[in-house]
């Protein structure tokens, strides 16, 4: 079935985190909130805290399926700062296990060489960042093993193609209709 990830460090995009967790649950995927920090309690960008199911180092990685990274200033370079998430990623990368980052995020892959030869999408602000990459302007993108997102208006897409990877179009259909998602 799959177990999604959705890390958390000081500073992170409340809405693109959370949304990630709202829709994968709805669809029936086991996700995770992960606190990077020593405290389960993780202040968001916009000062919202979240407290977060686990933290970092209770992780055992080889029980994940995808790691999720959410923008927000100074959530992404928080997270790009943390070692062992850092080098979990690189793992990840190299075993072909899924990868997600929406908005700042995405270009935490392009540092770390993971969007070559890659479409990808970001804030318009770090597109510059997304080194290698086929940069478009979608509100999500999916790309072999990588999902990259826009930003915080397009949270549900990015959410959606996440449900997508695990569950199938059908069940995206039925989350959006439950939501009463309407694209325009």
């Amino acid at each position: 079935m799959g177990k999604v990830c959705v890390f958390l460090a000081a500073g992170f995009e409340e809405i693109e985190a959370l949304t990630v967790v709202d829709v994968c649950r709805r669809g029936g995927i086991d996700t995770a909130t992960v606190s990077i920090t020593k405290e389960r309690e993780v202040m968001g960008s916009h000062q919202i805290p979240v407290i977060a199911d686990c933290i970092l180092s209770d992780l055992d990685f080889d029980q994940v399926d995808m790691i999720v990274l959410p923008g927000g200033i100074p959530g992404t370079p928080n997270l790009e700062a943390c070692e062992p998430l850092m080098a979990a990623l690189d793992d990840f990368h190299k075993k072909g296990k899924f990868i997600s980052a929406i908005c700042a995020a995405p270009s935490i892959l392009g540092h770390r060489g993971i969007l070559r030869g890659k479409k990808s999408c970001s804030n318009p602000n770090f597109e510059k960042e997304l080194t290698g990459a086929e940069v478009l302007s979608d509100s999500s993108v999916t790309s072999g093993t990588i999902i990259t997102g826009r930003g915080m208006g397009c949270s549900i897409p990015f959410a959606l193609s996440i449900l997508e990877r695990f569950k199938g179009q059908e069940a995206v259909e039925t989350v959006k209709q439950k939501m009463v998602y309407e694209q325009n």
